[in-house]
């Protein structure tokens, strides 16, 4: 459907243009704007490059594995019912530990092989608290290096593009925290009603 809307918007802008004059415009404006992508991907690809490659070697050097065990406490308190060293704390940790790095592209594939994990607890295709809490986690995010941010605004040309990484810590601390608390508070009343 959404293919069909962004197909219809498309063909009734260069039907419009035509009709208004600016067809040229609109052509020199599709290839400039096509340059300007691939321009853009190639410069912030390279950071995203770099990050999922540390993350592989964070993996192959089973550095993740302790930051795993240093994680464990908090998630053990966070996600109820996962266990110390099983293969859902180690999807759970590693996804996180990506996400605090900044490393949205390698966390995704994490974040779903831990959601699937997580689902084989569900019962009749219900969503568990762990698979909330998880999906609230990953939507409020702690970033310790938001890279992607720092790689756009080198990308745009920021005379110091990590200047925004104090602030950042701050505001994605308190969005991780109160999403957690108010995500207890939905479990507790939950389990009462």
């Amino acid at each position: 459907m959404l293919n069909i809307i962004w197909a219809a918007m498309l063909v009734a802008s260069f039907v419009y243009s035509f009709f208004a004059g600016t067809a040229a415009e609109v052509g020199a404006s599709v290839f400039e704007s096509c340059t300007n992508c691939v321009s853009f991907i190639l410069k912030t690809g390279s950071f995203m490059v770099m990050w999922s490659g540390f993350m592989r070697v964070a993996e192959e050097s089973r550095l993740t594995d302790k930051i795993a065990s240093l994680m464990s406490p908090v998630i053990g308190f966070v996600f109820k019912g996962v266990n110390r060293g099983s293969q859902e704390a180690k999807l759970i940790s590693s996804n996180l530990s990506a996400n605090m790095l900044g490393l949205s592209n390698a966390a995704t594939p994490l974040g779903i092989a831990a959601m699937k994990k997580l689902s084989e607890k569900s019962r009749n295709n219900v969503a568990t608290n762990n698979m909330c809490m998880l999906a609230v986690v990953n939507c409020a995010s702690l970033q310790l290096v938001p890279s992607t941010l720092i790689a756009l605004r080198s990308q745009a040309g920021s005379a110091s593009p990590a200047d925004i990484t104090v602030p950042i810590w701050i505001a994605s601390a308190i969005t991780v925290v109160f999403a957690v608390v108010l995500t207890k508070i939905v479990e507790g009343r939950d389990r009462i009603g």
